[in-house]
């Protein structure tokens, strides 16, 4: 494994839920990455944020390491989950909702469902 592969994988080890994306959690830097930001932390969700922007190495190495080509990527316990149209689909659906109660990861689900309300 490569250092960034290395690190990518301690990173999603030591964290629950990761998001890998153009920006922060606070301040994301395109419209995927705030869509998928804007979900977690709507949702109560504690995830860490990784900034593909601030290390080349990382930005592509993230792609190798899911074989996904894009950014936003999601990972819960490990597991790579998908980008934004997949989450957004699992958020409108509810699957969302239960990866995260099958992986006990906490989330307001009447958050959850108000998403779903204004989408429905």
């Amino acid at each position: 494994m490569t250092d960034t592969a290395t690190q990518i994988q301690d990173t999603i080890s030591a964290n629950d839920v990761v998001l890998y994306m153009k920006g922060t959690k606070e301040m994301p830097q395109c419209g995927f990455s705030s869509r998928v930001a804007g979900v977690l932390n709507y949702m109560g969700v504690d995830f860490a944020d990784v900034n593909v922007l601030a290390d080349d190495a990382v930005r592509q190495g993230i792609k190798d390491f899911s074989d996904w080509p894009t950014v936003p990527q999601l990972y819960v316990k490990g597991e790579f989950v998908g980008g934004c149209d997949i989450i957004t689909e699992m958020t409108l659906s509810g699957e969302l909702d239960t990866l995260f109660e099958t992986n006990n990861v906490g989330y307001d689900k009447e958050a959850a469902d108000k998403i779903r309300e204004a989408n429905g």
